[in-house]
């Protein structure tokens, strides 16, 4: 579904606090440090509530979200969906190649200057 490759990007904001006292605006409500402001994206599927009490709350217990700004996205990405791991050739692979390529590039030297 659409909804799993969806997500909310949420602004989370903390209070503005100068000589140790959260600073407040007209309306008695904190300020917002312009500073401080992040955002999470938030898979839709997840209720953002929710996700915020458990995920942002115990880092940045003063913390709000800016609901006005919420954007919704889409993001594929393709590595995480679509890679496929290919197992490294080996340390000792790797040097019987070199070894090798080594000894052919000497027998080649010594034809040249033969």
């Amino acid at each position: 579904p659409n909804e799993f490759f969806g997500y909310t990007k949420v602004t989370v904001e903390q209070p503005l606090i100068e000589d140790g006292e959260v600073k407040l605006d007209n309306k008695g409500k904190p300020k917002a440090d312009k500073s401080k402001s992040d955002y999470e994206n938030i898979q839709l599927s997840k209720d953002i509530n929710q996700y915020f009490d458990e995920e942002v709350k115990p880092n940045a217990p003063n913390a709000w979200c800016d609901r006005s700004k919420d954007k919704v996205g889409y993001q594929i990405t393709f590595t995480k969906y679509f890679y496929k791991f290919v197992e490294f050739r080996s340390i000792e692979k790797i040097s019987n190649d070199l070894k090798s390529l080594n000894e052919e590039i000497n027998k080649l030297t010594e034809e040249i200057n033969d």
